[in-house]
């Protein structure tokens, strides 16, 4: 019946009665009738039809009828993400019909711009998106609530005193939303007692929670945790290749406990390099389907906040048995790799081995050796292998950068904390050449593996980076032109040649740090799917991610499937079809889950900014307009806060230009542009809201 009361609707093409589209549809019976009813009443819940007052069923697109997801801004209007199209709809703060932030509804549009822009009205929730909410318990006057850490959820949630879970004011909560009524008011269940607002870590784990990120692992994971072995047995080691009197050593960060990455290298007779890449075999102890599996899948990756790491394993794994600790033996795949002085891997295997990493290295003091010339004691026997492997990565990285490898040169932020998490300062991230040497051997082990697996025509998970849309980059070249910038060549090539260039040719531009970071923004987001569609940003035609299974389940998968096809020789067509249907939830939902971790390690980030910042009131700092609005200018500065400088604090009427990003003076044509340096003086900074205000002190 739902199909053709859609179809019936779809050949007219307009709204119609129920009197209308009970004669079309041919209706006889009672029981005709009752379907039909029934029938429209779920595809209005369905969001497939509108229900209008005038009491006439139509379908969504038909005329100015769409359907979307509300995005609110903190200000009080929103906008409507309309599935498939590329502008969105503007909604007033007057127009929102007691909706919220996230709400997928049914949105009429009331005005098409001369430019394209189109503003509407809400006209009815289809689904409500929010289905609970992290905030503060507070009690007045005997009555329960909660107020919203999200402040763009316009929510007056009430909590029956029943429903408190023995609540206090002032703890943090996370609220199960039962009941939506009328101007924002519903009511709510507390289903956790995140801590006490003033507790050390509250704040972060509001946020952890916020994004739905479990920060402790079930009865069921930790009760097989009891069957993990503390030690590789002489059982585990059978079938596998011995490289543990093999040179094999570990560089990470100083403060690194979940090790799954271990290399070595040799020069051979031919003069070739053998490079080996030796990554933890997480899968021999994760078994498919095994509580262990569930929960590191459902967490799809390990998140790095400013001061913990909230595992994808139990650290019995991550920081025990499965982490390439030194001096002891692991169980690895290695990808065994000869490669040319091209940077042309020209032969290669991929097997189960044993390693025993003779080192934990650290970049400080390895960028000590290739940068410096200075060995640090206890690194003796291991400089001259470093120095042949920064040799090699040199090669490497020559030839990412021939095929059109993209450097965006992202400054990071590290933020330095004290026991209770309070931030001491805000330094950038060091990024020197072993840093860069790790990286150029992980891709070209994940390229080699990838490659691998492609050529024999298997289901497989790829890492995915898709071409940059066409018109983004024709919107950001015209940009560059308002800053005086011609950028010759042609503006619809998009391969990553063309984007390096442009790269290069913005590299000595005094603004290149927000450039290269706007850029970034205007490029596709890496994703996992099961297809091979290439990697643009590294210029890979095949790519996947096998280097970290400790800490992104992905890899782990690619490690199962190594096992399945290459080791245990399984390409049977049940084994097949198995993982043609599973890596389609798994490269979804690692790709949901590995996003909200980024968004939940941005959101933590800004909230440490603005609380460091909460000291430096009435200070002043250099930095450069990261983005102009009608409302201000955004201002970074050199340690990569950013904060805003409101139009109410800038001396003068001040005319917005879209089209240049610029604000300028009616009065006197005093002008400010993206890329200009400035000092400015923090008035005001708030970690609860995550927001951080200036006023300038002068051009620099």
């Amino acid at each position: 019946m739902k199909d053709n009361i859609l179809d019936t609707l779809k050949k007219v093409g307009r709204a119609l009665s129920y009197e209308e589209l009970d004669s079309l549809l041919d209706i006889k019976t009672i029981e005709e009738t009752q379907k039909m009813s029934e029938a429209l009443v779920e595809l209005e819940k369905e969001g497939e039809i509108y229900h209008s007052n005038k009491d006439r069923y139509m379908l969504f697109g038909d005329s100015n009828l769409k359907k979307g997801t509300l995005r609110v801004n903190k200000r009080g209007f929103g906008f409507v993400e309309v599935l498939g199209e590329e502008e969105d709809i503007f909604i007033s703060e007057e127009n929102m019909k007691d909706a919220v932030d996230s709400d997928f509804v049914a949105v009429e549009i009331t005005e098409h711009k001369s430019d394209g822009r189109r503003e509407g009205r809400i006209l009815r929730i289809i689904k409500r998106g929010v289905s609970s909410v992290i905030g503060e318990f507070r009690v007045k006057k005997g009555n329960c609530y909660v107020i919203p850490d999200d402040d763009k959820l316009k929510l007056d949630i009430e909590i029956p005193r029943k429903k408190n879970m023995g609540a206090v004011d002032g703890h943090k909560v996370v609220v199960e939303i039962k009941d939506f009524k009328k101007h924002g008011r519903c009511i709510g269940e507390i289903v956790k007692i995140i801590g006490h607002k003033n507790d050390p870590g509250v704040d972060i784990l509001s946020i952890v929670n916020k994004y739905e990120i479990k920060d402790t692992f079930d009865e069921e994971t930790i009760a097989q945790l009891d069957s993990i072995p503390e030690e590789v047995s002489q059982e585990d080691k059978k079938g596998r290749r011995d490289l543990t009197n093999e040179v094999i050593f570990t560089i990470d960060g100083d403060d690194t406990k979940d090790i799954d990455d271990a290399i070595s290298i040799d020069l051979l007779p031919n003069g070739n390099y053998k490079l080996g890449v030796h990554i933890a075999d997480v899968s021999y102890y994760v078994k498919e389907g095994s509580p262990l599996d569930k929960e590191a899948m459902e967490r799809g990756t390990s998140v790095y906040l400013v001061d913990r790491v909230i595992p994808m394993l139990p650290h019995k794994l991550s920081n025990g048995i499965c982490s390439l600790n030194p001096d002891v033996e692991r169980l690895a795949i290695s990808c065994v790799m000869e490669i040319d002085n091209k940077g042309k891997t020209v032969d290669y295997e991929i097997f189960e081995s044993v390693i025993k990493s003779r080192i934990q290295m650290t970049y400080k003091k390895v960028n000590k050796i290739l940068e410096e010339n200075i060995i640090p004691e206890g690194y003796e026997p291991y400089a001259e292998k470093l120095k042949l492997m920064s040799q090699l990565a040199s090669i490497i990285r020559k030839a990412k950068l021939e095929r059109g490898y993209l450097d965006f040169d992202v400054d990071e932020a590290k933020i330095l904390v004290d026991k209770d998490g309070v931030p001491t300062d805000i330094v950038l991230r060091d990024r020197g050449v072993g840093e860069n040497l790790i990286e150029d051997f992980m891709i070209q082990a994940n390229e080699c593996v990838a490659t691998h697996i492609f050529y024999m025509n298997l289901p497989f998970i790829y890492r995915v980076h898709e071409y940059p849309k066409e018109d983004k980059i024709k919107s950001f070249l015209a940009f560059l032109e308002t800053l005086g910038y011609s950028v010759h060549g042609n503006i619809k090539d998009t391969n990553p040649k063309a984007i390096q260039n442009l790269l290069n040719f913005l590299k000595d531009k005094k603004e290149f740090k927000i450039l290269s970071s706007l850029l970034l923004r205007n490029m596709q987001k890496a994703i996992y799917l099961p297809q091979n569609l290439g990697h643009y940003g590294l210029a890979s035609k095949c790519y996947t991610h096998f280097t970290s299974p400790i800490r992104r389940y992905p890899d782990t998968t690619v490690h199962r499937l190594l096992r399945t096809y290459l080791f245990n020789h399984d390409m049977s067509q049940n084994t097949i079809k198995h993982w043609e249907e599973k890596l389609i939830y798994v490269s979804d939902h690692s790709s949901l889950k590995e996003r909200a971790s980024v968004e939940c390690e941005r959101e933590v980030d800004d909230m440490k900014m603005a609380e460091y910042m909460e000291g430096h009131i009435g200070e002043e700092f250099s930095g450069m307009i990261s983005s102009v609005m009608n409302f201000g200018l955004f201002v970074q500065l050199d340690n990569l806060v950013e904060g805003l400088v409101h139009i109410d604090e800038l001396d003068g009427y001040y005319v917005y230009d879209e089209v240049s990003q610029s604000l300028t003076n009616e009065n006197n044509g005093m002008k400010y542009v993206l890329g200009d340096k400035l000092l400015v003086k923090v008035i005001a900074a708030s970690k609860e809201e995550k927001k951080i205000d200036f006023s300038i002190v002068k051009k620099l």
